[in-house]
């Protein structure tokens, strides 16, 4: 490994911020847990675990293969990704807004009678047809060394993503398959987009500093 422990941190500092807030991926495990139990629920969190690691391998090698044919491409994608996390950081700002006003949310309707199947190949489909997978690792890629890395640093950083995406979604398919639970974390969804918002903008401030120096 190439590379210390400290640029995998902010990596799944962004990671774990993303999936504690409300989105496609995490409203698809709850309401599958909610709907259908937690044997749904777990086969969401396995389907959204493999997605994510799909678009960390293919992102950053991609990206590997770009940088090493335009090394300016890293700091494009730098530029890339402080324009992205505060984006990031204004929608969130504004999702707190209006959930802070609303103090509610709407589910994704969930098939009744949902296995572990099913739960599995739904999560897998929202994870890999959902925009903000792509915007939120080009705003990754901007934040981790991809130019330094090596085989076993992508290794590295597609399991931590991997592990940290199945661990939280199983933790919500444990803890929300009952409605109260859920419409709990619906309505203290406005104060976890604020705490997202207040993370991504320390992520751009560090990244512009990056740049400067």
């Amino acid at each position: 490994m190439a590379l210390p422990l400290a640029d995998f941190l902010p990596v799944w500092g962004f990671l774990a911020a993303n999936i504690v807030t409300p989105g496609p991926n995490v409203l698809t495990t709850i309401a599958l847990s909610m709907g259908s139990g937690r044997m749904a629920g777990l086969g969401s969190a396995c389907g959204v675990g493999l997605g994510i690691s799909g678009w960390c391998l293919g992102m950053t090698l991609g990206f590997s293969a770009l940088i090493g044919i335009l090394p300016t491409a890293q700091i494009l994608l730098t530029v890339a990704a402080i324009g992205l996390l505060g984006w990031f950081a204004l929608r969130y700002f504004r999702a707190a807004w209006l959930g802070y006003k609303s103090r509610s949310a709407r589910f994704p309707t969930a098939p009744e009678r949902a296995g572990f199947a099913t739960g599995f190949r739904r999560a897998l489909m929202v994870n890999a047809f959902n925009p903000k997978a792509l915007t939120s690792w080009l705003a990754i890629l901007g934040l981790f060394p991809i130019a330094t890395a090596e085989s076993s640093d992508v290794a590295l950083l597609c399991i931590g993503a991997c592990a940290l995406y199945f661990t939280i979604h199983l933790a919500y398919a444990l803890a929300f398959s009952t409605p109260a639970a859920a419409k709990a974390y619906l309505r203290a969804g406005w104060l976890l987009q604020a705490t997202a918002g207040l993370l991504f903008t320390g992520f751009l401030l560090r990244l512009i500093q990056e740049i400067r120096v």
